[in-house]
């Protein structure tokens, strides 16, 4: 089994690609804001975004398109993602967590070295999602010394 991407369903797919691309540097690789689908509802928004990632495609879809593709989908009331969280790899946590916040995504806990060794931080994005930013696999220990008398 292969994890084919990840879907996140959101209001207005424009501003969280933006966001997406500005907070983590992210390129998008297919974008589509009219999406022509039988049975469509002429008043909603159909939407799709594909974001290209070394760890396979982040994909982000309006609400309209998951309704229409997924029976039983409906919009969460406040219209945020629920339980879930992304993360990126990184080789400087420090600077992808900074970037994003300056981008616009909310501090959930700044950057700590953890009990195993590895740098992890969490934002949260301007749609919702949780996002994980942690040290790369291979830099855990180079992060674990160089971090350890920083951390709280």
């Amino acid at each position: 089994m292969e994890l084919a991407g990840t879907v996140i369903y959101v209001d207005d797919v424009p501003t969280v690609l933006d966001f997406y691309q500005r907070a983590f540097g992210i390129e998008a690789k297919f974008v589509d804001l009219d999406v022509q689908i039988p049975n469509r509802d002429p008043a909603a928004v159909y939407q799709f975004a594909e974001l290209a990632t070394d760890g396979g495609p982040l994909q982000l879809a309006t609400h309209a398109l998951g309704s229409l593709l997924l029976p039983g989908y409906t919009r969460p009331a406040d219209g945020r993602p629920a339980g879930v969280e992304v993360a990126f790899f990184t080789d400087d946590v420090r600077a992808a967590f900074d970037r994003a916040v300056q981008a616009g995504a909310t501090v959930m806990a700044e950057p700590k070295v953890m009990t195993w060794g590895q740098t992890v931080s969490y934002v949260r994005s301007i749609e919702g999602t949780f996002i994980g930013i942690c040290a790369s696999p291979g830099h855990t220990t180079d992060m674990m010394r160089s971090d350890r008398g920083s951390s709280a």
